[in-house]
């Protein structure tokens, strides 16, 4: 590995894997619930919407929780 490699691993935010994996939960949980192609796509974005609000709002009430600390 490079060195411009590792510091990119270095500097790379670890939340940013949270929407990938986000997708691919609820693309197997829907998958895992429905037969057909159309439906399990739009209930697989609209549980990846949920979760990803879901994931925005505790980030909300933990950043106002710990505004003043």
């Amino acid at each position: 590995m490079t060195l411009a490699t590792l510091l990119l691993a270095q500097t790379t935010n670890l939340t940013w894997y949270l929407l990938p994996l986000a997708m691919v939960v609820s693309l197997v949980y829907s998958a895992s619930r429905f037969e057909l192609p159309d439906r399990i796509l739009r209930r697989a974005i609209w549980l990846f919407i949920q979760i990803i609000g879901f994931m925005a709002a505790v980030f909300g009430v933990l950043w106002i929780l710990s505004y003043g600390i």
